[in-house]
């Protein structure tokens, strides 16, 4: 099967919305009069950002969910997405799998693909996707203050247990386990929360590299600090209950990666409209710490004492 037959038989679909999508040398776009185009590219790579053993169904759902919690961030409304696919060769039942998880969520959130590429070469699966959102509505990462609330969506750190028993230094039960790794490879990005929360958060990002190097580019595009409740974080491992130890359980919910929620900050006075946000998108909603003026992020337990334990976040390059 040549290039072209392997674009039309898994990837060509007719565009609905967009003016003209997959088969030109560009496709065309057509944001609402009023809206700003939201844009967002991620790549993942075998044996870095996935396993060769996860289930093709399961990746094509990743690879565009890991960019529509980006647009979720930004509080965009997806509307299309290109993709660039590097294949070792035409693997037909792969490219059946692959195809069916990436349009059953597109379909979920009428997000259309439109246009891309495909080459042989080591496995690499390339998205950009679109989004569109009101002028002046989106929601950026520098608009944190002194006083806020930070809160989280979902649940943290369930990838980073999946991955350590893959990894070999970890054990969990084995229905746990299965149910880590879902969220390790299916994430759901909470694209209804960020639309819910414009007009009421004051800053957001997606949670892919880890609660606290997340949060820190909140912090580093606002200029400010941050206290924040290790104790409240763990309390969102679903899998907290299997007798792992406070230090594996704090490692995963704020160090872990792959979580994809949105952590965001709010003023006290919008808690009740963050719970309605919460709410209308079937999402559960935490509040885990406050940002202050003193620069920097201080990690503390439920009593309010200082965590000594040291917290990172996924290094692309590391």
């Amino acid at each position: 099967m040549g290039e072209f037959d392997l674009i039309a038989r898994y990837f060509k679909r007719p565009a609905k919305r967009s003016p003209l999508g997959v088969g030109d040398d560009c496709a065309l776009l057509a944001p609402a009069p009023g809206m700003q185009l939201a844009v967002s590219s991620d790549m993942l790579v075998e044996g870095r950002h996935f396993l060769s053993t996860v289930d093709p169904a399961r990746l094509g759902h990743k690879a565009l969910a890991v960019n529509l919690s980006d647009l979720a961030a930004c509080g965009a409304r997806p509307l299309a997405f290109t993709l660039a696919l590097a294949l070792p060769g035409v693997d037909e039942p792969w490219l059946e799998g692959f195809s069916r998880g990436l349009f059953a969520l597109a379909d979920e959130h009428g997000c259309e693909l439109v246009g891309g590429d495909t080459t042989r070469g080591p496995l690499n699966i390339c998205i950009t996707v679109f989004g569109e959102v009101p002028a002046g509505a989106a929601l950026l990462r520098s608009g944190a203050r002194a006083g806020d609330d930070i809160w989280v969506s979902g649940t943290l750190g369930d990838a980073r247990l999946a991955l350590e028993v893959f990894r070999g230094t970890l054990a969990l039960p084995a229905e746990v386990f299965a149910a880590a790794r879902m969220r390790m490879e299916q994430p759901t990005p909470r694209v209804a929360l960020g639309q819910a929360l414009r007009g009421t958060a004051s800053a957001a990002v997606d949670v892919s590299d880890g609660l606290v190097g997340d949060l820190g580019h909140i912090l580093a595009a606002s200029r400010v600090g941050a206290t924040l409740d290790a104790d409240a974080a763990v309390s969102l491992v679903a899998a907290a209950a299997t007798g792992l130890g406070a230090g594996v359980l704090r490692t995963c919910a704020l160090s872990g990666g792959d979580d994809y929620e949105l952590v965001f900050t709010a003023p006290p006075s919008a808690r009740a409209a963050v719970e309605q946000a919460g709410q209308d998108s079937a999402t559960r909603v935490t509040r885990i710490g406050r940002v202050e003026a003193d620069t920097g992020l201080r990690i503390v337990d439920a009593s309010g004492s200082p965590v000594a334990q040291r917290f990172g976040s996924f290094d692309h390059f590391g």
